[in-house]
């Protein structure tokens, strides 16, 4: 397994801060996780039409859950103080593609569940974007941990 080092001064920089802890590196959790986003992402496709704010909601929480799994792999986990900007940021840092979305869609889902009272409703439109971008998340996720080339983190 190679090192991985794109990104090494952020991750340092996260870890540092109280934003990700030092966990086991486990592929066992991060496939549980990306089992989990797969999930979120067939239950948003399934309530679309009927709840579009929830199928947001659930599709976001899949693309989090979905860059988790990658960090889990590496022995990192985002603290409650990090929390989802904590794996915006650590995505973002390491990984190309979807992850570099990851912080403006993280916004998107926020708007969604906290808007302003004049904010519109989320349309199905809304959620269709954000299932793809999911589905997208996952994939990637997916590949990477296929290719065994996440090594675990030290500090």
């Amino acid at each position: 397994m190679s090192s991985w080092i794109r990104g090494a001064d952020e991750i340092e920089a996260l870890v540092n801060g109280g934003e990700l802890e030092l966990i086991s590196p486990s592929h066992i959790y991060a496939e549980r996780l990306l089992g989990e986003a797969r999930a979120n992402i067939d239950s948003a496709t399934t309530i679309l039409e009927a709840n579009p704010a929830g199928a947001l909601q659930l599709a976001n929480t899949a693309a989090r859950k979905a860059a988790t799994s990658l960090l889990a792999a590496q022995g990192l986990r985002p603290t409650a103080r990090g929390g989802h900007v904590a794996v915006a940021d650590a995505t973002r840092a390491q990984f190309d593609g979807p992850f570099l979305q990851f912080g403006r869609m993280r916004r998107r889902r926020a708007n969604e569940e906290y808007p302003q009272p004049d904010s519109p409703a989320a349309t199905a439109a809304d959620g269709e974007d954000m299932i793809e971008y999911a589905t997208k998340v996952t994939d990637a996720a997916t590949i990477l941990l296929a290719t065994d080339q996440l090594s675990p983190w030290h500090t």
